[in-house]
């Protein structure tokens, strides 16, 4: 089971969903010109990866990125811009300080200029929080699993 580390059962839970795991979740959404990313997918994700480690305190084997590479005809945006152009959503449990999201949005900018060659200028963000009960991971709604991990950072 790629990306969960078993955990113990909660009691309240019903008998199917007595399996519980760790769910570290970050859902992260890239958009960007399809040969912006197909060029740097890799180097992408492995940036946005780990910004959300180190900010977010998410474990190494908790990736959950997808990749919408549009064509030119689908992907406008203000000229000044640049090819480069690429968005980053971030949905997560909400809990997490001003001070964390903060730092996930500035470290992102540093590593996405440093490791992957996009200026800040190119680069927009947007941080999503959703209560706990909203998700639903693994047959279970999220509120009622044991993370294993703090959002309160």
């Amino acid at each position: 089971m790629r990306g969960l580390t078993p955990r113990a059962p909660a009691a309240s839970l019903a008998p199917a969903a007595t399996a519980l795991y760790s769910v570290d979740m970050a859902q992260v959404l890239i958009y960007g010109l399809r040969s912006s990313i197909d060029a740097r997918r890799a180097a992408l994700s492995d940036a946005i990866h780990g910004t959300v480690r180190a900010a977010l305190a998410y474990p190494a084997e908790k990736r959950f990125h997808r990749f919408i590479a549009l064509d030119p005809a689908d992907f406008l945006y203000p000229a000044d811009r640049g090819e480069d152009y690429t968005i980053i959503e971030i949905s997560m449990f909400d809990g997490r300080t001003e001070a964390a999201k903060r730092q996930l949005i500035r470290e992102l900018f540093t590593r996405l200029e440093a490791e992957v060659g996009i200026a800040p200028h190119s680069v927009e963000i947007t941080l999503t929080e959703t209560p706990r009960v909203n998700w639903g991971i693994r047959g279970v709604n999220a509120a009622d699993l044991s993370l294993g991990y703090t959002v309160d950072i």
